[in-house]
């Protein structure tokens, strides 16, 4: 975001060294794919009573794909993540989408308030702004009633804040953890500059999880109007997050105490955690999460495996999209084979270089097939993908250098028929919403743009 920027850029160089020493690098998902166990294996499933046997999970397996189109989405891609991860396939699940930061903080404000045990709230961003002070007083409100809340915030993410913002809090009983503090005397272990929390998920009792790509600002709270704003009036953010309540959720929370405990939080409270759970729906979830470091870069690997997979369609929104080669590649080898590749970008952006960076791209996706469209009458920061019309991902992971090496982040991805057509429905509304990018008309670019594009691609490992 614009208000970062001064330190990101500081960030940027100090960090510069470090990134290009080597040590930051993305694994080959190809050798990953050949390495994965044979597709026929039955995939493992858990249930919110323990793993299923192997013929329950494969009955499981069998029955979503009968209810779509042939695709190895299903069975291959599941065999090389569970290669990678030991994030369980999960089943028994309710899955809400939340296509808007409004319809989000809604969603969060009703699971805060029915909270009984716990709050527990990561987020990069938490602004000190009308919604920021929302969410806090109503999480001091259900501290002071007994409900224990725990906040993790981004250092970077959340910079602007005054101590006095976070000291209210820590005064009113929450627990509190600055993620990787800017400040190396403030760190509790070992301080790594060029290491952000990009995670934003917030976990209720154990039972609900919402998470994907909306931050704690009020720029999400304006609504999506779908026509022009009026001259200097800042354009509304359209983001997406994911609803989960069900056995996924257990995953969402070990990703939360995992981080608590990396970053030395203070002694938690005792808390039910891991309350027992039941079924609440049909959907399939994985929980994925990326930490840095070539094996950990799961999230990475998920994408790359899943457009490589695909046979029917891939509908990407991504905010900052500036791939590495093997998504590029992965990209227009989809489009060669047929495969209907349709991918929404921001046409109105708060990084310029970010914007020109992914531009740079452009011609290589058009020359292959690849349809790209820009989005209209609002800043577009979601990061999410739908393939084949069963295979789905609402996350925090931009198809940055940022973001695929050195952030933590996390998606979920959701195989259900069902979901897949609400992803679709929203995916087809940005579309409506979007300039399509034509082959010909972009050949004909102004030479400062291709220059521009030019340039920034000189920076792509450090957006």
């Amino acid at each position: 975001m614009t208000f970062i920027k001064p330190l990101f850029l500081f960030l940027l160089l100090v960090s510069i060294l470090g990134i290009c020493s080597g040590c930051a690098t993305l694994p080959n998902v190809s050798e990953k794919i050949d390495a994965a166990p044979a597709a026929q294996e039955p995939r493992q499933i858990v249930s919110a009573k323990g793993l299923l046997s192997p013929r329950q999970s494969k009955a499981i397996m069998e029955r979503l794909k009968r209810s779509v189109a042939p695709t190895d989405i299903l069975e291959r891609h599941t065999a090389v993540v569970e290669s990678v991860t030991a994030s369980p396939l999960t089943k028994g699940n309710k899955v809400t989408l939340l296509a808007d930061g409004q319809g989000a903080y809604a969603a969060m404000f009703k699971a805060m308030e029915s909270a009984k045990d716990h709050i527990n709230l990561e987020t990069y961003i938490i602004d000190d702004d009308d919604v920021g002070r929302k969410f806090s007083d109503l999480l001091l409100k259900r501290q002071a009633e007994g409900v224990q809340v725990n906040l993790i915030y981004d250092s970077v993410g959340s910079f602007n804040n005054p101590a006095a913002f976070f000291q209210r809090l820590r005064d009113g009983g929450i627990q509190v953890v600055e993620f990787n503090p800017i400040n190396p005397l403030k760190a509790r272990g070992n301080w790594l500059l060029a290491y952000t929390d990009h995670r934003k998920m917030l976990i209720v009792d154990g039972k609900i999880a919402i998470a994907g790509g909306i931050n704690i600002s009020s720029v999400y709270s304006s609504k999506l109007s779908g026509s022009g704003e009026g001259e200097g009036t800042p354009l509304p953010w359209r983001d997406t997050d994911i609803q989960v309540e069900g056995p996924a959720v257990a995953e969402f929370q070990k990703l939360f105490l995992d981080t608590w405990f990396k970053q030395n939080g203070p002694k938690l409270s005792e808390c039910d955690y891991y309350p027992r759970m039941k079924e609440d729906g049909n959907a399939l979830v994985r929980v994925v999460g990326s930490t840095p470091g070539a094996d950990n870069r799961i999230t990475f690997i998920v994408y790359v495996a899943a457009i490589t997979f695909a046979e029917h369609s891939i509908h990407l929104t991504n905010a900052y999209f500036i791939p590495d080669e093997q998504i590029l590649k992965a990209f227009t080898d989809a489009a060669r084979r047929g495969v209907d590749v349709k991918i929404i970008l921001p046409g109105n952006t708060d990084s310029s270089v970010a914007l020109y960076a992914a531009r740079y791209n452009y011609s290589e996706l058009l020359e292959s097939g690849v349809k790209v469209y820009e989005r209209r009458n609002a800043l577009l920061h979601a990061k999410t993908a739908v393939i084949d019309g069963v295979w789905s991902t609402v996350g925090s992971t931009n198809m940055d250098y940022w973001s695929l090496l050195s952030n933590d982040e996390v998606n979920a991805v959701v195989l259900s028929r069902e979901f897949a057509a609400e992803m679709e429905k929203t995916f087809a509304k940005d579309l409506a919403e979007s300039h399509q990018i034509k082959r010909e008309e972009w050949k004909e670019r102004p030479l400062f743009s291709k220059m521009s594009e030019w340039f920034a691609h000189l920076f792509v490992h450090w957006l």
